[in-house]
């Protein structure tokens, strides 16, 4: 959990890139249709359009890079950049590695195999981003102090995490050669199996479309009900111009549930947090999930408000996903029927809704009204009941960013705590968020709260084994750097 926690907030920065990208993809596709849905662009009108479509899907369209990066940086010690080398190195190598191209000469049988070079096809993904991410900043705070031989000096230190992280990768591309066409196949037969259930199966893969968007799984069940993989083709079908007598289901089941949840419930979900978070930090839950919530509405881009939360609080998710399953079944049932080519947004409900193959599109209304306050009330309980970490509700609070120091003799008071956790030889690592110094001792029984406390530190928390918390506030900083002179 501690790790989920820590990966959570590691991936608010690329996160934080994402809202405006909805924004603009948004108006793009209302000033110029044809860039989702085909056709001539001409006009001012439309080449604005089609620029801003451009210039949002420049980033959302390489979110999982962003993810490289963020991660790599977040996680590493002191949030040095080497981690974010050392990940992008990672990435690289495994993408590469994994490309359909180079696995399709290594290993020839998988050419034969539709599933399996499908999958391969997916493999520069979100999960593959955070993996490298990982992988990166991990490889730092191991290696970062590593000495070498003299004749190989120049390597020393941080020089050699990303030749590091290279070969670790080199390493997990080989397990992921086998693991990752097997669950990727595994998937296919599943969603094979949930096209027999009717809108129960909607439902059900609904809710595993939304829990495997972490890994970027939710590739191999789109494949089976969105296009011709197994004889569906759910969208390709619906934008064909088709009806549900063209085939042997109920034509657009498979996309219609997306549409009262990504336009009515991320904003009733949004509104929850956004009233649960810190009177202090209000601001900043509306600057994220607000905005991401708008995305979501206008044009179905829901990464910025998933990964806003999903890692901070895993729970939370998979009752996101379960919401999803059940208003698809409802959706499913009550004969509310309309389309996708890009998300299940505003947009592409307008557009969907003169084919053929739409049905009711007016019970959005009620069906999106009842999203909203489903989502907004389970949220809302879900957040207070167990405390969850959502944008807004991280540990510094009000009166912590309030502290006022007797002095500002930060070297004095650095070297009081690190007495009182026991030296600097039973410090592990120092690091500090907004007014936290946030530290990793080798010695729990060495600590002595009373000394700590003497520096004029406002408080002490311990999370955990081998962690302590020592609340100074807003200038934490200032004492941080003076602890890290004293370690050296």
């Amino acid at each position: 959990m501690k790790f989920l926690q820590k990966l959570g907030k590691a991936l608010m920065l690329p996160v934080a890139c994402l809202p405006i990208c909805g924004i603009l993809m948004g108006i793009g596709y209302a000033l110029c249709p044809a860039t989702m849905q085909g056709g001539d662009i001409t006009g001012i009108g439309n080449q604005i359009g089609f620029f801003l479509v451009k210039a949002g899907g420049a980033l959302i369209d390489n979110m999982a890079l962003l993810f490289v990066i963020g991660v790599g940086v977040g996680m590493a010690e002191k949030h040095d950049g080497t981690g974010g080398l050392a990940a992008l190195a990672s990435w690289l190598m495994i993408t590469n590695l994994l490309s359909t191209a180079v696995v399709t000469t290594i290993m020839p049988s998988i050419a034969k195999n539709a599933d399996a070079t499908l999958a391969f096809d997916k493999i520069s993904n979100p999960f593959i981003g955070i993996l490298a991410g990982v992988i990166g900043s991990m490889c730092y705070n191991k290696f970062k102090d590593t000495k070498l031989p003299d004749w190989l000096s120049f390597f020393s230190g941080k020089r050699c995490v990303a030749i590091i992280a290279g070969v670790v990768s080199i390493i997990v591309s080989v397990v992921l050669l086998f693991v990752w066409p097997v669950v990727f196949t595994a998937l296919i037969t599943v969603g094979q199996s949930i096209a027999k259930m009717g809108a129960v199966g909607a439902g059900i893969y609904a809710f595993l479309n939304r829990l495997l968007i972490p890994t970027g799984l939710h590739h191999a069940l789109n494949n089976v009900f969105w296009f011709d993989t197994i004889g569906l083709g759910d969208l390709t079908h619906f934008w064909a111009g088709e009806t549900s007598k063209n085939v042997s289901w109920s034509l657009g089941m498979y996309m219609s549930g997306f549409f009262p949840c990504m336009m009515f419930g991320i904003p009733g979900a949004a509104l929850a947090m956004i009233q649960t978070a810190k009177s202090n930090k209000k601001k900043i839950a509306i600057g994220l999930v607000g905005s991401a919530a708008l995305c979501a509405f206008v044009c179905g881009v829901t990464e910025p408000f998933e990964f806003g939360f999903m890692f901070l609080a895993p729970g939370l998710y998979v009752i996101y996903a379960i919401l999803y399953g059940i208003f698809t079944t409802i959706t499913t049932l009550v004969g509310f029927r309309a389309g996708f080519s890009f998300s299940a947004g505003a947009t592409d409900l307008v557009f969907s809704s003169s084919l053929p193959a739409a049905q009711k599109t007016w019970m959005i209304i009620p069906l999106g009204i009842a999203a909203f306050i489903v989502f907004y009330v389970v949220f809302r309980i879900a957040i207070t009941k167990f405390d969850l970490k959502t944008p807004g509700r991280e540990d510094d609070d009000l009166d912590e960013e309030n502290i006022t120091l007797a002095n500002d003799d930060f070297t004095a008071m650095a070297a009081v705590i690190l007495e009182g956790l026991g030296g600097s030889a039973n410090v592990k690592s120092i690091d500090n968020c907004i007014t936290r110094l946030r530290l990793e001792i080798n010695d729990d029984n060495k600590i002595d709260e009373a000394k700590i406390k003497s520096s004029g530190a406002a408080g002490i928390i311990r999370p955990g084994k081998g962690n302590i918390q020592v609340i100074i506030g807003p200038k934490v900083q200032f004492v941080a750097d003076e602890m890290e002179k004293l370690c050296k």
